[in-house]
């Protein structure tokens, strides 16, 4: 099997993120916060390890680190935390469903308005300038947030976020940035960049398992409440506590999957971010060189260089295409990518396109061997 579905989650796991996982649940899996016992107390080291590691990684402080279930619980809190009635919102072209959907859903209830920005992927004359003079035009006295994702999910396109955070902080207007294909992939700093809120999972470029994410939170944020719960924290009050981290961690949090998720984190740091993009960009032209060569493709966003390729081919629909080379020993992904913005920005025909993305695990004879098998389905 050659695993070519890294946009979706990272695998395989680094040897680390697995064994810690073991030791947690064998060692000291016990309730963090809830418990005056010893594994109690360790339990809640190793999260506020992990805090500490997702801080120094993110420019932020530990107590603005706050565990979530995945990336897209994390943009429902910092949306429906943030936002109130009568609101206008801004949101990209390119944007996952986990940031269209909600901000959707709010403007069809009628309590928010929201306009969505072109970040022209297609056009050669793509630039900074260009991408932030679209914004400018489109914010109104009453814009209150704007929301993108870092990086594209369909392509290698991404947004320059410290521009965007600078006009953001400029204007008043809080900055969300959704870093489900960035984080692990390209540096980010919430606080030279300006974010107010940085989403993130903890199973895509940082390595660790599934079920954990996380926001980080600006400094001077403060936002209400998505879930409410135990927290191990002020008991008696009827209230969620204000203060960050506890305020947004009702319940019992994922310990096994923070602690792999610290392991992700190291591996991560320990190849480093410039290797990790040298490397994922190296096999993206690879594959883009060699693909540009087969009849009946046409490559998504050609212009992009990262860590995903997607393509449309017009003899055989994306779903099929991608079953075909299941059976071949590759995975891939077909269809629409939870980003209908995305698609209809990048005019991708009924079915959606295949999508390529590769990992820092991938090898140049992977990249390889997926080409020599679309060359035989093709010809």
């Amino acid at each position: 099997m050659i695993y070519l579905d890294n946009a979706a989650t990272s695998f395989p796991k680094p040897r680390g993120v697995i064994e810690e996982q073991m030791r947690c649940m064998r060692q000291y899996c016990g309730n963090p916060g809830r418990g005056a016992h010893r594994l109690s107390l360790a339990a809640a080291e190793k999260i506020y390890a992990c805090r500490e590691l997702i801080a120094d990684t993110f420019g932020a402080s530990a107590e603005r680190v706050c565990f979530t279930q995945n990336t897209t619980t994390a943009l429902n809190i910092a949306i429906k935390g943030l936002l109130c009635e009568g609101d206008h919102v801004l949101i990209s072209d390119m944007e996952h469903n986990a940031v269209y959907r909600p901000v959707a859903r709010l403007a069809s209830e009628g309590r928010i308005t929201y306009d969505v920005f072109p970040t022209f992927p297609l056009s050669p004359d793509r630039s900074t300038a260009r991408i932030c003079t679209a914004i400018a035009h489109l914010i109104r006295p009453n814009t209150k947030m704007l929301i993108c994702a870092h990086a594209s999910n369909i392509c290698s396109a991404t947004l320059p976020i410290k521009e965007i955070g600078a006009l953001c902080h400029k204007k008043g207007i809080l900055f969300v940035v959704d870093a489900a294909q960035s984080a692990g992939h390209l540096p980010i700093d919430v606080t030279k960049m300006r974010i107010d809120a940085l989403c993130v999972p903890g199973h895509k470029g940082l390595l660790g398992p599934q079920g954990c994410g996380f926001v980080v939170w600006g400094e001077d944020v403060s936002a209400d409440t998505l879930i409410e719960g135990g927290s191990g924290f002020h008991s008696l009050d009827a209230q969620m506590p204000e203060e960050a981290p506890e305020r947004f961690e009702a319940g019992t949090l994922p310990t096994p999957a923070i602690a792999g998720l610290c392991e992700g984190i190291r591996e991560v740091r320990e190849i480093g971010l410039e290797a990790v993009e040298r490397h994922e960009r190296e096999l993206n032209e690879r594959l883009f060189a060699m693909l540009s060569t087969l009849p009946d493709l046409c490559i998504c966003a050609p212009l992009h260089r990262g860590s995903i390729l997607s393509f449309v081919c017009d003899r055989i629909p994306s779903d099929r295409l991608a079953a075909e080379l299941d059976r071949r020993g590759f995975c891939v992904r077909a269809g629409f990518h939870c980003s209908a913005l995305g698609h209809r920005t990048l005019q991708t025909p009924d079915g959606g396109a295949l999508r390529v993305s590769p990992g820092i695990y991938t090898k140049s004879t992977d990249i390889d061997a997926f080409f020599h098998a679309m060359r035989e389905i093709l010809t």
